[in-house]
């Protein structure tokens, strides 16, 4: 769906603990599929796994925008108008975007790590009223993001 890289993220609730042999093992399998899925969907570019990593070492700084995915805020939609706005706004001759989406794990994000995103000038935005699984809220926002950038403007 248009995704340049996965970084998986350690937080506070992640429910899976990977020791290093195993999350090596996970990598190279996650990274295989990532080829398999980029060759099946006919794209140019392979998503690349990032090394798994903590959330307080995440660099923010390289993105237009960095959305988490948590209930009762803004709705995405309301949030990627405004990054339209301010893209536009730079006059960039060609609309390209480059942004972080953050998904809690199974056990949510917690308010320590909230307060850590807000710091690194993440905006929580609503993908709508269905709470959803960890393993599909991701898809779901770049692929609104794709249509709400890409083919709604």
């Amino acid at each position: 769906v248009g995704i340049k890289s996965i970084v998986p993220v350690i937080m506070e609730r992640t429910v899976v603990k990977l020791d290093e042999k195993i999350a090596s093992k996970k990598l190279e399998r996650w990274q295989k599929i990532a080829e398999i899925a980029a060759k099946q969907s006919m794209r140019d570019i392979i998503p690349q796994l990032g090394n798994i990593t903590k959330l307080k070492d995440i660099d923010t700084t390289e993105f237009d925008a960095v959305l988490v995915a948590y209930e009762e805020h803004n709705m995405l939609k309301t949030e990627l108008q405004k990054l339209e706005r301010k893209i536009k706004s730079n006059n960039y001759s060609e609309q390209q975007y480059n942004i972080a989406i953050v998904i809690g794990p199974e056990g949510g994000i917690s308010e320590k790590e909230l307060v850590m995103l807000a710091e690194k000038n993440a905006k929580f935005v609503s993908l709508g009223k269905r709470i959803l699984r960890t393993e599909t809220a991701g898809v779901v926002m770049a692929g609104n993001i794709i249509y709400e950038l890409e083919y709604n403007s």
